[in-house]
């Protein structure tokens, strides 16, 4: 039979790709779609159940279906200089073998396993610069090239980082582009050069490397600074930060414009910040990477935010919220009407616990809306707005329009001015649950931040429900996990006596390679939930203190956020030295 043009095959069902690629009948599809109806099952499988056709066959109508053609692999020899052009980190990560390279036009033909993996096709071309052209073989066959070709072959960081600093190419191209002028001013600089350098295969190589190392290791920021006289790159694990090896300086410029070029941003503006973002799919999940560009007096430092939800859990169960207090969240959530404020400094995991508490309420009879700056994460089910103040889309003026949107929920990301708050109070006083947040350092001095907007008391004691404050406090790692008994100092700094702690256990760890010798692995929250009732009340007209309120609140059952921290100390969950660093004394 003539080989088929896929063209012909893209977008059809598979039973007709099965059926023109002439593996099987038309009697044959109509007999397994009358099987179909009474069983969920995809056709393709199926007919392999029957069968009629093999998990190739699937495979090569899948390719078709895709637009793509279907290789066998077998007696196809790749050449060293062809394997070269795809970095081993890469391959491997996106599951990838290149069968063709064009180093004049940077065309490059790849071997998928699946169409499915189409993404893999546009990261490639926004990471190496590439223009790709893809096809399927079969798994076994990719996974031994990948086997022969790149098995044992990735580079490290450093390793990278040496060749670089030898490559005198490099070097040339990076003196026509200086960073920075005298006195700290922007400097003339050669375009072509900065471009040229920014498209080098060691300088991608380099970014590449980054990026999947601190996907890999689960970073939440990854930092490419520039000093007088270095560079640094530098990544955030669990809050805390860790240097990479640094590259040569005058291949500063060269990284970051590679990082605009990725997100599309101008490499000739070097005066003003820019703001941009990038869309990868790494090891079948997508990934999102926020880009931040900052002028300073040394060059361009860029901040890229990692954005990866599968290493977010958006369930209140997963937080960290014990048995009560996740009783209690799921109480509030539950009300009609009323505003919920979640309060901390940025990084405290607000977002996080404001997406998890939406998750819970995002069902088929909810209408929900968000306004948020930045959308972090894309959820099924929620109306997710993007601010935009440039063009006059203001928190207010989309709480505005939200009203009449007849929304059940509504989400306000930040509340910065007091206009935003009035409008919030409208919301709540008309009949919707308003989520918000603020930046304080716990729930009663929301009350506070509140007023010293300009928010009248009468409302605010009308619409509050509860104000939630957390901390992220970092979590010991279960490989390297010890007991050991604390010094009289450790217990000063959290104001506890020796009598007070008899019968307590306190663990730490002790180091591994899993933490990277840290000691600990992940995050978890420790909140302070204030819930209204008339008592509080009367204290916000009253305008009483913060500490009253405080006070106050906690004889009626509140948790300090240094009291949730001693409990996640009990429970071996996390270290004094955490709890001491995230909260604040009671006393």
């Amino acid at each position: 039979m003539p080989p088929v043009d896929p063209a012909e095959l893209k977008q059809r069902k598979i039973g007709r790709v099965l059926t023109k690629l002439g593996k099987v009948s038309r009697e044959v599809v109509h007999e397994a779609l009358e099987v179909q109806k009474n069983r969920k099952v995809l056709l393709g499988q199926l007919l392999v159940e029957m069968g009629h056709i093999t998990q190739k066959d699937v495979q090569e109508a899948l390719a078709g279906q895709a637009g793509m053609a279907f290789l066998d692999l077998t007696g196809i020899e790749i050449p060293p200089e062809v394997a070269a052009a795809l970095p081993a980190e890469t391959a491997l990560a996106y599951q990838v073998v290149p069968i063709e390279f064009d180093p004049k036009t940077r065309r490059i033909k790849i071997a998928l396993k699946s169409a499915k993996n189409f993404r893999a096709v546009d990261d490639l071309k926004l990471l190496m610069g590439f223009r790709v052209e893809a096809v399927v073989a079969e798994e076994a066959q990719v996974d031994a090239k990948l086997q022969k070709h790149y098995a044992g072959q990735q580079s490290s960081v450093g390793e990278l980082v040496t060749e670089l600093a030898s490559d005198t190419k490099l070097s040339n191209l990076a003196s026509k582009s200086p960073a920075v002028g005298a006195g700290g001013g922007a400097a003339s600089i050669d375009l072509d050069s900065v471009l040229e350098a920014s498209e080098d295969n060691k300088v991608i190589k380099l970014l590449n490397l980054v990026l999947l190392q601190a996907i890999k290791d689960k970073a939440s920021d990854i930092h490419f600074e520039p000093f007088e006289d270095e560079f640094k790159m530098r990544y955030r694990i669990d809050g805390v930060l860790y240097e990479m090896v640094p590259p040569p300086k005058h291949l500063g410029p060269a990284i970051t414009s590679r990082i605009k070029v990725m997100s599309n941003l101008d490499i000739a503006e070097r005066r003003l910040p820019q703001d941009g973002r990038v869309e990868l799919q790494v090891g079948g999940r997508p990934v999102d990477l926020r880009v931040a560009v900052l002028p300073t007096m040394h060059g361009e430092s860029v901040v890229m935010r990692v954005l990866d939800r599968s290493n977010v859990e958006l369930s209140l169960d997963r937080i960290g919220l014990s048995p009560d207090y996740l009783r209690l969240v799921r109480t509030i959530i539950e009300r009609p009407n009323g505003i919920v404020v979640v309060t901390g400094p940025t990084g405290s995991g607000k977002t996080t616990t404001l997406y998890a508490a939406l998750n819970e309420l995002n069902d088929i009879e909810t209408k929900i809306l968000t306004a948020e700056d930045p959308v972090e994460y894309d959820i099924d089910g929620l109306c997710q707005c993007q601010m935009n103040a440039e063009a006059g889309l203001t928190f207010a003026r989309a709480l505005r329009s939200f009203l009449r949107q007849d929304p059940d929920v509504i989400l306000v990301g930040e509340v910065r001015d007091l206009e935003t708050a009035q409008i919030a109070v409208q919301a709540s006083l008309t009949g919707h649950l308003v989520f918000t947040t603020l930046h304080t350092n716990d729930a009663p001095s929301s009350v506070v931040r509140l007023l010293d907007l300009g928010l009248e008391s009468f409302l605010l004691t009308a619409t509050i429900e509860a104000i939630v404050a957390q901390r992220l406090v970092r979590t010991i790692c279960a490989r390297c996990r010890e007991e050991f008994t604390p010094t009289e100092e450790q217990l000063m700094e959290l104001d506890l006596r020796p009598e007070a702690i008899r019968g307590k256990r306190f663990f730490r760890g002790r180091g591994c390679d899993v933490c990277h010798n840290s000691g600990y692995k992940g995050r978890t929250a420790v909140f302070e939930i204030m819930v209204m009732d008339d008592g509080l009340r009367d204290l916000i007209m009253k305008e009483a203190s913060v500490a009253v309120l405080r006070e106050e609140a906690r004889r009626r059952g509140m948790k300090t956020l240094r009291e949730s921290g001693l409990a996640a100390i009990y429970e071996g969950l996390t270290t004094i030295d955490e709890v001491v660093r995230e909260t604040f004394s009671d006393e």
